[in-house]
């Protein structure tokens, strides 16, 4: 992936992490490059950042751990850059997080999205744990079917297993 190139493989990575991950500009690195000693142009940052991420994003994904087959739902209230907004969150039984989606509404629309989305990212769950929601239960029951109804392969007697847990 890196053969060929000009500058060292752990300058690229470095470049392309910080472009990602914290807030700054092309220029910005451009500085704190020269700071380190290495005289770079901005728009090289950002042929490298257009080039390297999704080739680093398909690679991460091949080595990510799976998730389990139980989940545990919930969402909660939270106060995001002053705007107060719905998280929803599912987190499977290893601890690791399966999905997460903000909404500045709690409705069945959004969580229907949010359980459409985590099925079509992660395949369907044996079982998912929520709290009382009927809301929650009729988007995990909606989104059941229809992801049964586009894979014709799976069993018609399999379903989402919805558990209650009221604390």
């Amino acid at each position: 992936m890196f053969k060929g190139r000009h500058f060292d493989r752990s300058v690229i990575l470095l470049c392309v992490q910080w472009y990602l991950a914290y807030n700054l500009s092309l220029r910005d690195l451009k500085e704190m490059m020269a700071e380190r000693g290495i005289e770079l142009d901005h728009s090289t940052i950002h042929r490298w950042a257009i080039y390297f991420s999704p080739r680093l994003l398909e690679r991460f994904n091949r080595r990510k751990r799976t998730v389990t087959r139980k989940w545990n739902f919930d969402e909660t209230y939270i106060r995001v850059k002053g705007e107060w907004m719905y998280l929803y969150h599912a987190i499977d039984g290893n601890g690791d997080t399966v999905e997460f989606y903000f909404s500045k509404d709690r409705d069945l629309k959004a969580v229907k999205r949010f359980i459409c989305k985590a099925v079509a990212r992660h395949g369907r769950p044996d079982c998912i744990t929520i709290d009382g929601s009927q809301t929650n239960r009729m988007a995990i029951v909606q989104c059941d079917t229809e992801s049964q109804l586009k894979d014709q392969a799976l069993e018609r007697g399999r379903r989402i297993t919805i558990r209650s847990s009221n604390t």
